[in-house]
């Protein structure tokens, strides 16, 4: 009888310790298995950006990738461990559409956004699944592609979702309630190429704060709708300005970037034919490539441009507008408009060496090249970015189908805060780099 009891007794303590040792366990993300459907608390925080959904599959960004993209939402929606969808950004896609065609094909934004819901129809049913559950909460972030799209047509598509927004249409920062250390934004609003603009040709379309990124992605759209040509670019050439003035200076930077970008996305049209359609954002003309490029008249004389005259001088104004922190020299804006490496520093300047910022986690999206980088802030204390990347077919030299977990610390004086960067390509999951830091 005894050796009965005992057996029992030892047969108990091992069941009882099992039991506290899966409790332990599902208290922890795993790395190789983030999303558990059986756990004792939901916690993560999960961050996806640039998925450019857009209205017709014919020109979007993302097509081959939406199988994923769903079976993806679908694992966040069974787990019991997330607590937080971030959608930091280039949901929707307003930009990418090839520069003939008509964005909202004569009617509105509204319509637009339903069409795009409907050519994206299982992504939205399960994000819509998911809202509807309330189990997890889903928060929106606007990016540069969805920049006018307003909170009203984005709340018709998803109904329920949460909006983080400034007051200023088409920016927002968030910070996850009970996180301030944690910020969440898109990114572009450091950029030259695609913050919002309340100052440029607000003689041509009063109101309009469409940058001219807006117009470069209508022309890399034609390109790519065109297959990629390979045509002979003859650019009017421009030279500095004699002058010295800082102004014209700025405007040759400017010019130099669209030089880099036309001989990149070489498309098959004339430069003085009209072939970008607008009507969209106060915008109702049809504009050429030559009114986008600065142009000059004598050799070391002018610079001048039609379209966004004068944006090499309202930058200051801009930033301020879009709430910058730290301020951005305008050189430095225009140069670096086209580097993933300029977002990412714009992290560190923005939050991590500001002496009135004590974030210590920065996630931003927009350039597309998802990365993780740690450093120290202004008081010496470790502070971790971390880029979420994209869900677009074609990310070149890179992967695609990238998101962000973060697992907030616990309680206890040795938890730490990790942040994961993962893929999910060929629906599998990878990591790709992890830090952690106490906060």
């Amino acid at each position: 009888m005894k050796t009965v009891q005992r057996f029992s007794s030892v047969f108990f303590v091992i069941l009882i310790t099992t039991i506290l040792l899966s409790c332990e366990k599902l208290h922890h993300s795993d790395p190789l298995d983030p999303f558990r459907k059986f756990s004792m608390e939901r916690d993560l925080i999960v961050v996806i950006s640039d998925m450019h959904l857009g209205a017709d599959l014919a020109y979007a960004e993302c097509k081959d990738n939406l199988p994923a993209l769903e079976e993806f939402l679908t694992q966040i929606r069974e787990s019991s461990n997330v607590k937080e969808l971030v959608i930091a950004g280039d949901l929707l896609d307003e930009w990418f559409v090839p520069a003939p065609i008509n964005t909202y094909q004569g009617k509105d934004q509204s319509d637009f956004v339903k069409r795009i819901a409907e050519t994206n129809k299982g992504v939205f049913n399960v994000l819509k699944r998911i809202i509807r559950e309330r189990k997890i909460l889903v928060t929106y972030v606007p990016g540069n592609h969805d920049l006018t799209i307003t909170e009203e047509n984005v709340d018709l598509i998803l109904p329920g979702i949460k909006q983080k927004r400034d007051p200023e249409l088409g920016l927002g920062t968030y910070s996850p309630e009970g996180y301030p250390k944690i910020v969440i934004e898109h990114g572009h609003r450091y950029n030259f190429f695609c913050s919002p603009d309340p100052f440029s040709n607000q003689d041509i379309a009063p109101g309009t704060i469409l940058p001219p990124g807006y117009f470069f992605t209508r022309i890399a759209a034609l390109y790519v709708s065109q297959g990629h040509p390979t045509v002979e670019v003859v650019i009017p050439p421009v030279t500095p300005n004699t002058s010295g003035d800082e102004s014209q200076n700025l405007l040759f930077s400017y010019f130099k970037l669209w030089e880099w970008t036309l001989n990149m996305f070489t498309i098959e049209n004339n430069f003085n034919e009209d072939i970008i359609v607008t009507n969209i954002d106060k915008f109702n003309g049809t504009y050429s490539v030559n009114d986008l490029l600065p142009y000059q008249e004598t050799p070391g004389g002018f610079i001048d441009v039609n379209l966004y005259n004068g944006i090499q001088e309202n930058w200051v104004q801009r930033q301020e507008h879009n709430h910058v922190l730290v301020p951005i020299p305008a050189q430095q804006a225009i140069a670096g408009s086209a580097l993933a490496s300029e977002t990412d520093n714009q992290a560190a300047v923005q939050y991590f060496l500001n002496p009135k910022s004590n974030v210590r986690i920065v996630v931003f999206g927009h350039s597309h090249v998802p990365t993780m980088i740690s450093s120290f802030d202004h008081l010496n204390q470790k502070s971790i970015y971390v880029n979420s990347g994209t869900w677009i077919d074609d990310n070149p030299n890179r992967t695609t189908m990238n998101f962000v977990v973060i697992t907030p610390q616990k309680g206890d004086c040795c938890s730490k805060t990790h942040v994961r960067l993962y893929n999910f390509e060929n629906e599998v999951i990878t990591l790709m780099a992890e830090d952690s830091v106490r906060l």
